[in-house]
């Protein structure tokens, strides 16, 4: 273990945080609000610790794969240990462990609030909640990658660690290229909107802190009623559009720009993905007809949360907790399915689904015929058994956190939907559940136990397990520094 290397980079990335405070900041100087202190103070702080251990680069700077994993599951903690200083210093999120809770959920993209009244924040402090959605979006590390200059060997070990899905593969030979690629097409997607949102009359203020929740699929509004706010046929549209998008493997954005549409138009999770939204909506819409009096108006409110589910974006533009059962099922299905691979959504992703769904065919097939040879394919592609073996464990993993988790919150005492639908967004980052936290609720009147269990399901879901699983081995620490 190369703990040296591991604190410079990890110090490294408490500068690019520390440089990133200054946004808000100016956001807050920029409406007079005195709240842009607060991030300048926490920026010096970060800036400092910069200085002290993330300058010189040590003799050793190789880094393998147990090295990316601690990295990532470290990083993400701290980030969000001194994110949650400007809400708190402030005087916005009085509690601390309210104010880390929403960053965690932030940078996680998860978009779980416990704010009572959203409207009532600083504009810079709901401009930094918006951001901890975007960067964390596509990942810490990875914009870090971007911004900064590794090792490109040690930068893929980083990639691999964050970006969610059962693989990550560089889209170039160099890891930093790839990073970049991957930020521009980010970015495009998300000036994209927030033009759209322009001409469908928001301010250039709420355009962006929408933008930011939607390329994210966070679901952080500015707004108390979230999107419903604006009731707007055509911006419920816009951001429906783009939440599928931004669903989307990245890697198939650029396969477009090399032109290779046959590649992409064959791809087996996209094909599931849109069948899946368009499955969705359809029994959705059928179920809800009644309660909204002709079905275009059904369409559109089936349409956006189902975007909004499947994607983990987590706005709202209906309560669908007041749905019939069988759209509160279907609701609760997406949450768990998640978007693609490779995508800014959580959950458990489609690609696994299907890896898991071609196993067990190939299972039945080797008991009809046990002298065939059979083999997991997706998008002519032959899955590894390393692949398929972590896959598998994951699952296990999953099952496991997942029961964990509800036993403990279950102390809260709340009914049953509450609680599993509690721990479900949030190891899915999904944002809204069911019941008392339904799409208009919060998590504001949970115990400081379930919201410390509702952090850390939020980024083991984003960071899909194993960075937590290997932080938690004596092994690991038994080592000296």
């Amino acid at each position: 273990m190369n703990y040296k290397m591991t604190v410079f980079i990890i110090s490294k990335m408490l500068g690019v945080e520390g440089a990133l405070l200054l946004i808000p900041a100016m956001a807050a100087f920029l409406y007079g609000e005195k709240s842009g202190l607060t991030f300048l103070v926490v920026s010096v702080v970060l800036f400092i610790i910069f200085l002290a251990f993330g300058r010189k680069v040590p003799e050793n700077k190789t880094i393998y794969g147990k090295e990316g994993l601690v990295i990532v599951g470290s990083a993400w903690i701290l980030w969000s240990l001194f994110g949650a200083l400007p809400f708190f210093l402030s005087g916005s999120i009085p509690n601390y462990l309210n104010a880390f809770f929403e960053t965690v959920s932030g940078f996680t993209t998860t978009g779980s609030t416990i704010l009572t009244d959203i409207e009532i924040l600083p504009k810079g402090m709901l401009f930094w909640r918006s951001l901890t959605h975007w960067i964390g979006g596509m990942g810490v590390l990875v914009f870090v990658m971007m911004l900064t200059s590794l090792d490109d060997e040690n930068s893929m070990h980083l990639m691999r660690a964050e970006v969610p899905g059962p693989e990550a593969d560089k889209l170039v030979p160099k890891a930093r290229s790839t990073a970049k690629i991957l930020y521009s097409m980010y970015f495009v997607l998300t000036a994209a909107e927030v033009v759209f949102l322009l001409f469908g009359g928001m301010s250039f203020y709420d355009a962006l802190i929408h933008a930011f929740s939607t390329a994210g699929t966070g679901g952080f509004s500015n707004k108390n009623s979230s999107i419903a706010f604006y009731d707007s046929a055509y911006i419920d549209g816009v951001i429906t559009v783009f939440m599928i998008l931004f669903g989307v493997n990245f890697n198939l954005y650029f396969l477009l720009r090399l032109k290779e549409w046959k590649t992409v138009l064959k791809n087996e999770e996209l094909h599931a993905y849109l069948g899946i939204i368009a499955g969705s909506i359809i029994f959705i819409t059928l179920n809800i007809v009644g309660m909204y009096g002709n079905i275009l108006h059904a369409f559109r409110y089936a349409s956006f949360q189902v975007a909004a589910i499947i994607t983990t974006t987590g706005f709202c533009t209906a309560n669908f907790d007041l749905w019939p059962e069988l759209s509160k099922v279907i609701i609760l299905g997406l949450m768990v399915i998640g978007a693609c691979a490779g995508s800014t959504g959580g959950g458990i992703k489609i690609s696994r689904l299907l890896i898991m769904f071609k196993s067990v065919k190939q299972e039945i097939r080797r008991m009809l015929h046990p002298k065939s040879v059979t083999i997991v394919q997706i998008n002519g592609r032959k899955i590894s058994r390393d692949t398929m073996h972590s896959v598998y464990i994951y699952f296990i993993c999953y099952i496991l956190i997942l029961m964990g988790s509800v036993f403990l919150v279950a102390f809260n005492n709340y009914d049953f939907t509450t609680t599993f639908s509690a721990v479900l967004t949030t190891l899915n980052n999904v944002g809204p559940g069911l019941s008392q936290i339904g799409p208009v609720e919060n998590f504001y009147d949970f115990s400081a136990l379930s919201k410390i269990v509702f952090c850390l399901d939020m980024l083991v879901g984003r960071l899909e397990i194993f960075p937590y699983l290997l932080l938690l081995s004596p092994d690991l620490w038994r080592r000296r520094f």
